[in-house]
């Protein structure tokens, strides 16, 4: 098997031996029988440890990132710290997008800081700036390419290359593109980051994380402590997310085109004063984009003419738009940066504008979603 739909199919969900199910069974189980004192039936023991349901939830998305395996979290930001704890230590510098996601800045400014670790927060598409940010120090460069939710764009080989020079590692956070659109690992990352909870579930109705590392020693380090740490996703968790990922090819083909439906309208509409969409050409990490993604995404940004006031009066005048934080549904979601997910960001260099709102374009008929951003913006 080698094509990305009959991999998202298929990958980790063989037909049960038992029953011929083609749908990998909820595994509602804690504990498993022994055969003998340490002779463990299929390698399960405990399901902290491991979980049928799981593995071939991780086994499907190592498969979708082109990695060797994968490990599944309870949620995007347990998977972060699990990653951030077992490759860093007191004193080690990290590289962070000066416009980040709130979530994972909260984490290295209130959670990490006070363990030790230094994190500075650079343009990533600024390859000379990252080069000279940089230190002896320096154990991890942390991207997010699309970012979240300015939709900057970074150059993920050229970041790898800057990386490894200096003998750090780098993560990517694919959770805006999906593997459909993008493969970091392919590009030179070491390991891939998600919130399943977005595009991989798809259906905003499970809560989850996954981290693909390229590296084997990296994986049974992060294994270890995905199992010491705990923060692992219960067996109907982990079904929903491999139930999302079955179509995610064909959802992320429809969010992409009724995307761009919708920044065609945006660009043209009088109270909108600018569009943000790595797939329009004056946007300033277009060319990267378009060299390491397949399609642009469905996550759109604008500003909006008559400041922050005006952004809030659009949030909440949609009526197919869903007023609500997170994203990659197929239902189509609004929200105000600044006063919701980034507003832990709130007087630090990563504020966002308060101007700003983010869309998440979903799958509904384009034009019920065009008429309903028409109306909302007056």
């Amino acid at each position: 098997m080698s094509g990305f739909e009959t991999l998202a199919i298929h990958a980790g969900q063989e037909p049960d031996p038992g029953t011929g199910a083609v749908v990998v069974p909820i595994y509602a189980t804690s504990t498993y029988k022994q055969d003998g004192v340490g002779g463990l039936r299929g390698g399960y023991e405990y399901s902290r440890s491991a979980n049928p349901t799981r593995a071939a939830l991780e086994t499907c998305l190592a498969a979708l990132e082109g990695g060797r395996t994968a490990l599944a979290f309870a949620s995007g930001l347990a998977a972060e710290d699990c990653l951030l704890r077992t490759v860093l230590a007191p004193g080690d510098h990290v590289i962070i997008p000066d416009d980040a996601y709130g979530g994972t800045f909260r984490l290295f400014a209130r959670v990490l800081a006070r363990w030790g670790v230094d994190y500075q927060p650079v343009p990533l598409s600024d390859l000379d700036a990252v080069r000279a940010a940089l230190r002896p120090a320096t154990k991890l460069v942390w991207c997010e390419t699309p970012t979240n939710p300015l939709l900057g764009i970074a150059d993920i080989a050229g970041l790898a290359s800057l990386a490894h020079e200096s003998g750090a590692l780098l993560a990517v956070d694919n959770t805006f593109a999906s593997p459909h659109l993008q493969q970091p690992l392919g590009l030179g990352a070491d390991v891939v980051v998600h919130s399943t909870t977005k595009y991989l579930g798809g259906h905003s109705d499970v809560v989850g994380g996954a981290l693909i590392p390229r590296d084997a020693d990296l994986a049974d380090r992060l294994r270890f402590h995905q199992n010491s740490m705990g923060a692992v996703p219960g067996p109907f968790d982990s079904w929903l997310v491999l139930r999302g990922v079955k179509t995610l090819g064909v959802r992320m083909d429809r969010h992409c085109a009724n995307a761009e439906r919708v920044v065609d309208m945006l660009l043209a509409h009088p109270a909108v004063e600018r569009v943000l969409y790595p797939g329009l050409p004056d946007h300033p990490g277009h060319e990267v984009a378009a060299k390491q993604m397949k399609a642009f995404g469905g996550m759109v940004s604008f500003t909006v003419r008559g400041g922050e006031d005006a952004a809030l009066r659009v949030c909440e005048r949609t009526e197919v738009f869903t007023l609500g934080e997170s994203l990659g549904g197929v239902e189509s979601l609004i929200e105000h940066p600044a006063r919701m997910t980034h507003a832990s960001a709130a007087g630090s260099p990563l504020e966002v504008p308060a101007d700003l709102v983010r869309l998440s374009v979903g799958i509904e008929s384009v034009g019920d979603l065009i008429s309903d951003l028409q109306q909302a913006l007056g």
